[in-house]
């Protein structure tokens, strides 16, 4: 139970974060491109890369803590960091066809999976 509310806690602020940033950015650069978007997806991905070395290397985080950083902040912030990670790690484990795939069908699939939901909402609703 502890774990799981460390993940909403964090899920929460994270979340908060993603509005905040995503705002912030589009404010400044505009809409005509989802800039917002972009900017957290990629500061969330940096973030996780040095949560996860500094995590293993320099801290003896909690469970609780990982879970409230990594799948809570960083997992409501953006959950393209995770996926970055795992493409990431296969990469580093020598998996490099695999983490290629991983990479490929994940945005070909999720944004089908997207443009698939905007078409039978739209065909419902």
């Amino acid at each position: 139970m502890k774990m799981i509310l460390s993940i909403a806690l964090g899920g929460a602020l994270g979340a908060v974060g993603r509005h905040v940033v995503g705002h912030m950015v589009a404010e400044r650069f505009g809409r005509d491109f989802p800039y917002g978007t972009l900017a957290v997806n990629v500061i969330g991905s940096f973030l996780m890369g040095f949560l996860v070395i500094a995590l293993a290397s320099r801290f003896d985080a909690s469970p609780e803590w990982r879970g409230f950083l990594a799948v809570g902040v960083l997992g409501g912030f953006t959950t393209f960091s995770a996926y970055s990670l795992e493409v990431a790690l296969l990469f580093e484990r020598g998996a490099m066809q695999m983490s290629a795939l991983y990479a490929f069908l994940s945005v070909i699939l999720a944004v089908g999976a997207l443009l698939g939901g905007m078409v039978a909402g739209r065909a419902v609703l």
